[in-house]
């Protein structure tokens, strides 16, 4: 299949605060959008659906973005303005999910209502809610899926991990675990990255969940084994990256490369055979609902309610390939693209 490599990254470098918060009046809803970057797809259509809500539900928005994915100072002061500003709550994907917690209980105890998107808390009962895909599952139906696609090969398999920031934050560890767990390794502490000892894992390495990082990762690892075959990536700006690593070597017909995320360019790149299968996330739906929790919340006290059995709510996941594997339930290509974003 002929490889057209779709980059999957957008605009120019975020400059920190993306807007300053407005005061809130007397009778106006404040809120506060607080993402990784600006760059990102998903942050991107994330912003949208906030933004898409906001208008519908008579919500005075004010957005923020680090400069960098790991930028926990610049999510600091976004969340100190949003308090000053009076704004009623905050949607949040944090870069440190251990560290900003101090603050976010700073917000809560000033009544504000905090809604996890995307990335839970460290611990998850930290913010008020989270809304999030089941990242877990997002990276057992990959591993699932490359497990599938070896067959016997699989337990002699050379696994390249490309995580995304030396803090590890929450989705960086159950996206990880969960690949582990779909391939069949056996996960030892499922709170942390790289205490396993199954010889088939070459080694972890960060990529900043962008196409640079992603490259140097995968650059770096072929230096430890030459041989790998397999690559589970944090994101698809990563597996973009990798896959560039790959083709510099004339190694990107071995090699089978799975993520996480569901974008457009990274949809289109499963379609182009860069991308083995990725699992779609939805976070447009994660914060037009956030937006009308926040809503709720301000005008009866009401906070959102987990999905059943579950500690967070679930915004959904699907597995998007051109080449299915036999039990791993998944959605074709023109599906995918009905459903990308970015």
């Amino acid at each position: 299949m002929k490889k057209t490599l779709v980059g999957a990254t957008l605009g120019a470098l975020a400059l920190g605060l993306a807007a300053a918060p407005h005061a809130a009046k007397a009778d106006e809803i404040g809120a506060c959008l607080i993402t990784k970057t600006d760059i990102n797809p998903f942050f991107v259509k994330m912003k949208e659906g906030a933004q898409a809500a906001s208008v519908a539900n008579g919500v005075n928005l004010s957005t923020f973005a680090g400069k960098i994915d790991g930028d926990h100072e610049t999510q600091v002061q976004a969340i100190e303005s949003c308090i000053a500003s009076g704004a009623k709550g905050i949607l949040l994907t944090a870069s440190d999910t251990k560290a900003i917690v101090p603050v976010v209980k700073k917000a809560r105890d000033a009544g504000l209502l905090v809604i996890a998107l995307d990335t839970p808390l460290e611990p998850i009962d930290s913010a008020d809610a989270t809304f999030a895909t089941d990242n877990f599952k997002a990276g057992e139906l990959i591993g699932q899926w490359a497990a599938a696609k070896l067959g016997d090969k699989a337990s002699d398999a050379k696994i390249a991990f490309l995580d995304l920031t030396p803090s590890a934050p929450s989705v960086d560890v159950l996206r990880d675990q969960g690949f582990m767990k779909g391939f069949g390794i056996d996960i030892k502490d499922p709170n942390k990255i790289g205490d396993e000892d199954d010889p088939r894992i070459v080694g972890h390495d960060i990529t900043n969940g962008n196409e640079e990082g992603g490259r140097k990762a995968m650059e770096n690892l072929l230096q430890q084994d030459s041989e790998i075959n397999v690559v589970y990536t944090i994101n698809e700006p990563a597996a973009a990256g990798a896959y560039e690593a790959l083709k510099s070597f004339g190694m990107e017909d071995g090699v089978l490369i799975v993520s996480v995320d569901g974008g457009c360019p990274g949809v289109l790149n499963v379609q182009d055979g860069v991308i083995g299968a990725t699992s779609q996330q939805y976070p447009l739906d994660m914060a037009y609902k956030g937006i009308e929790a926040i809503k709720a919340w301000a005008e009866s006290g009401e906070k959102p309610a987990n999905t059943e059995g579950l500690n967070f709510y679930d915004t959904g996941v699907n597995l998007v390939t051109g080449d299915p594997a036999e039990g791993v339930p998944s959605i074709d290509i023109d599906e995918g693209m009905k459903r990308c974003w970015g």
